[in-house]
């Protein structure tokens, strides 16, 4: 009697079959994973759901349980005249334009230097373990501490920054750094890269440390020149960490709020929206409103890393 095919399991039934083991491995993985979860429902997804609940209420500082319901008029209201809320503040959407300006400026500069800091330091040279411990220390200062020095350092009166420009002749007259608009948030940046290329120079150190030696000792034999062999074999290497390295500054840029009030405190020029946030919860006192402005914050920083990831993925699918 012949045999149907469909007598037997085809490939795909066999490859989407759990086995005993398997499924072990499955709750295994759970069980391991529980406690982890457990951990960030406590501190993340609580803090944040209730932090969307008072977004819908009108609480206030002084007594958070004493606030009503007010529905989504923190984010948007019309009154039959005008129209009030986060969503339709212009001080909230400046402080949207800040952010994304301060993150791509500020992220786009560490990763270049960190790229380049990265691969001088991958050359073999004679105190190199020294200066790899010395590059680090900017990453290890706290950023209140960072920010703090910066800010004696760019005052406009007696700061070494300016004395410097002036000694050398590149300016005629102090510059006022943290209080220009037209150059606080250049000073922001500057001393966030300065903080923060070390972070990406290790990681990106880390990375070019694992690349197989055999691409390049063929390279070197071939007569590549190093520039092509940079564009052609490193980078493409490195681009897995250097995702991994940008959505970790993206994220870190997003929700930046330290180095920017202790710089600026909530000046227009430079603020951003953890600073808005902050304003209206503790100086305006309004829960409801700096909840509103939280919420939205979360989600915009939500919405910016799953497209960032979504399309590094797709890049990586298709160099693949």
């Amino acid at each position: 009697m012949p045999v149907s095919s469909t007598d037997y399991p085809g490939d795909d039934e066999l490859v989407t079959r759990e086995t005993p083991v398997q499924r072990r491995r499955l709750r295994a993985a759970w069980l391991f994973l529980t406690p982890m979860l457990v951990c960030l429902v406590l501190v993340a997804a609580w803090p944040l759901l209730r932090t969307f609940w008072f977004s819908l209420t009108d609480a206030d500082l002084s007594d958070t349980g004493s606030g009503s319901f007010v529905g989504l008029s923190n984010y948007l209201l019309y009154d039959g005249v005008i129209w009030s809320g986060v969503l339709v503040d212009p001080q909230w959407w400046n402080a949207v334009r800040n952010t994304l300006h301060f993150t791509v400026v500020s992220v786009g500069l560490e990763m270049v230097l960190g790229l380049m800091v990265a691969l001088l330091l991958n050359v073999k040279f004679t105190g190199r373990a020294l200066v790899r411990a010395l590059i680090l220390i900017p990453w290890a200062i706290p950023t209140i501490v960072s920010a703090k020095i910066w800010s004696w350092m760019l005052n406009d009166q007696f700061g070494i920054i300016n004395h410097m420009m002036l000694s050398l002749g590149l300016i005629d007259a102090p510059l006022a750094w943290t209080a220009d608009a037209d150059l606080s948030m250049w000073a922001v940046i500057i001393v966030d890269v300065w903080k923060t290329v070390p972070f990406v120079t290790l990681l990106m150190l880390a990375a070019l440390q694992m690349l197989p030696s055999d691409c390049y000792e063929a390279a070197r034999v071939d007569g590549i020149h190093p520039v092509r062999v940079f564009w052609r074999v490193t980078l493409p290497l490195l681009m897995p960490a250097l995702l991994v390295a940008a959505i970790f500054r993206i994220l870190d840029s997003l929700r930046v709020f330290d180095v920017i009030y202790v710089l600026t405190s909530n000046s227009s020029s430079t603020m951003s929206m953890s600073v808005y946030a902050r304003q209206h919860l503790v100086e305006f006192q309004d829960v409801g409103y700096g909840s509103a402005a939280s919420t939205l914050l979360f989600l915009v920083v939500a919405v910016i890393a799953m497209l960032y990831l979504y399309l590094g993925r797709r890049q990586l699918e298709v160099r693949s």
